[in-house]
């Protein structure tokens, strides 16, 4: 067959495809409406290196694989080509693939925009034009980098649902969600994996569509809609974004040819879960990974990016008991590719969205995420500390017994948590797992259930480190988190479940209210201990300070006892006034008010005395001016 001459524009972006620097590949590779001769169609385009010949099957041809051949490019046979007129939007299509032995692939087009709905596997062709945004004022003030950061975490499949059990669309969920998200406070949603995948169970993790919004919940449009709606409420959107490998399903990505072309060769190939790496050495993959964070940042204005599987694109042998993988030229077992494309990820991203937020999940034992590329670092703006969470809970669970470890773990853990921007995740991962919810996993009786996740909570807002929470722990959901149903809303007629929705609304509003709380995150000067557990093991006292000197003294009692007159260091003469406390009856408390306390001279040295109740939480102020 005649091969087709590339236009010099065409040449110049191939060449940058191949050599791993392309950033807008969607637009050139994929369906894409076309008028040639004056007749409407889509013109398809496809990178695939070892096939023989390639065909476009479709609904309108009847899915046979001879009415449509592509045809190769002059300059570069891997690029295959073909104009299909009379295609329109919606219309479900694949690549049949066939290899030089004789074998037939037929394959969902990784470049598209648009997906049926599973158990379906087609592309479909969609026109990503059209939309109006209304975001323009959200755009221009985008928030700066000393905004409070505050996330609620939220799978869109299971966060309410129809009383069927089927979902909620991009659209409903925008009238549902958004108003919600509002009330109690958040400052961003972010969202599990939208793009589109092939297992509901995998939560999104398992994508097959860099480019497509799972059409589980509407159009790619609809999915705009939602996030424009969100802007306008004043709320930042962040997106999560798998990098690391894709499924072995059969439509996919996995011998997308008949032989490897986004995945490495095996063995290091594998990954848990039955997942494939990605192959961070070819420049086709960096170029098609790069291009997907630049796509969700640029056309559906996402604000960021949470990087998912951090650690398997860093260490070769991540999960890998078995010992098969393949160590890098110094025979260590960093993955130097992956390490590259993360700061190739993050440079592309300063560059070109220089108010995106790119965050990473844990790296493990990695050093300076958060850190330029230009010093050595990976380059994101934040990173999950869940190690530091997933320690928290081991420590809160054994209370009281594990008092004295508690205190001794926290000393070392704030000096670990000044290292890098963290954010501290009470995140999907600490609620699934079989590992139960937040709330069950509190010792005690029903009541104190309840009063100890209040301190866990309060505490965790204090400490240094930026805040995210999923969905249902803020009305303290008793069960496990499960994907298939809907969160229990249910318990809502149940007052304790109210007042602890009432509790984190209040405690996310004091956090917005209180620079000392998130000016300064992952600075030493932004918190000074008076107390980590030497009056009464669990009974912790610490200062926060924001960049005009704004304090905030919290004061968590992770015990069960009560004390009448805590007796606390501070810097001077003067009064100091409660802002929020735990107590508060609307919160589930037992109505005990610390009022307006004044420092008082005692020995030489300055001390407030605070009455504290059992497993509580209290916030309070410097009043302005000095005492008389």
């Amino acid at each position: 067959m005649e091969r087709k001459s590339l236009t010099p524009s065409d040449r110049e972006r191939l060449q940058r495809f191949h050599d791993g620097t392309e950033l807008r590949a969607w637009e050139w590779f994929g369906a894409h409406p076309e008028t040639r001769d004056g007749r409407a169609g889509v013109v398809f385009r496809l990178w695939a290196p070892h096939a023989a010949d390639v065909s476009v099957i479709c609904e309108s041809n009847g899915w046979l694989r001879d009415l449509a051949p592509m045809t190769q490019a002059e300059e570069d046979p891997s690029i295959w080509t073909c104009f299909l007129p009379g295609a329109e939007r919606f219309e479900s299509y694949k690549f049949s693939i066939r290899t030089p032995e004789g074998r037939v692939f037929d394959k969902a087009d990784p470049f598209a925009l648009h997906a049926e709905t599973r158990p379906h596997t087609a592309s479909k062709v969609y026109d990503l034009a059209g939309y109006e945004w209304h975001d323009r004022a959200w755009m221009r003030r985008r928030q700066p980098e000393s905004a409070p950061v505050n996330l609620y975490e939220v799978h869109f499949g299971s966060w309410q649902v129809r009383e069927d059990n089927s979902f909620y669309t991009y659209r409903e969920m925008a009238d549902r969600l958004i108003p919600y998200v509002c009330d109690m406070g958040y400052t961003h949603i972010e969202l599990l994996p939208l793009m589109e995948h092939p297992f509901d169970g995998s939560w999104g993790y398992q994508s097959l569509g860099w480019f497509a919004a799972t059409s589980r919940y509407g159009t790619p449009h609809d999915l705009m809609y939602f996030i424009d709606r969100c802007h306008q409420a004043g709320l930042g959107v962040i997106l999560d974004w798998t990098a690391a490998g894709f499924p072995s399903d059969a439509h996919g990505l996995l011998c997308f040819d008949g032989a490897p072309c986004y995945e490495c060769p095996p063995p290091d190939d594998q990954m848990p879960f039955g997942m494939r790496r990605f192959d961070f050495s070819r420049g086709e993959v960096v170029s098609f990974l790069l291009s997907s964070a630049l796509f969700w940042l640029s056309v559906f204005h996402a604000d960021g990016l949470r990087v998912s599987s951090v650690q398997p694109m860093l260490f070769l042998d991540y999960a890998r008991e078995d010992g098969q993988w393949t160590a890098n030229r110094y025979g260590e077992n960093v993955n130097l590719e992956g390490a590259a494309l993360l700061r190739a990820l993050a440079d592309c991203v300063k560059e070109q969205c220089p108010h995106a937020m790119l965050i990473a999940s844990s790296a493990g034992q990695w050093p300076s995420v958060t850190k330029p590329t230009a010093l050595g670092g990976l380059g994101f703006a934040r990173m999950w500390h869940d190690d530091w969470v997933r320690q928290l809970l081991q420590h809160t669970e054994a209370l009281p017994s594990g008092a004295e470890d508690f205190s001794d773990w926290l000393t070392v853990s704030l000096m670990d948590s000044m290292g890098e921007r963290y954010i501290l995740p009470l995140s999907h991962d600490a609620v699934s797992h079989g590992d139960g919810s937040l709330l069950a996993r509190m010792p005690g009786e029903y009541n104190e259930k309840f009063a100890r996740l209040r301190a866990l909570y309060g505490f965790v807002l204090a400490h240094p480190g930026e805040k995210l929470m999923f969905m249902g722990c803020e009305f303290a959901q008793f069960t496990e988190w499960a994907s298939h149903h809907g969160l229990d809303w249910m318990l809502l007629d149940y007052e304790a479940h109210r007042q602890m929705r009432e509790y984190v609304r209040g405690l996310n509003l004091c956090y917005k209210n209180s620079p000392a709380l998130w000016e300064w995150n992952g600075k030493m000067e932004a918190f000074r201990w008076l107390d980590r557990g030497e009056t009464l093991p669990g009974l912790l006292a610490f200062v926060r300070v924001g960049a005009a000197g704004e304090q905030l003294l919290a004061v968590v009692n992770f015990t069960g006892q009560r004390v009448p007159g805590y007796s606390l260091p501070v810097d001077g003469a003067g009064d100091w006034e409660e802002i929020f406390s735990s107590e508060s009856v609307s919160y589930g408390g037992n109505g005990s008010v610390c009022g307006v306390r004044r420092a008082r001279l005692t020995g030489g040295a300055w001390r407030l005395s605070v009455p504290v109740a059992a497993h509580s939480v209290l916030f309070l102020a410097p009043v302005s001016g000095e005492a008389d």
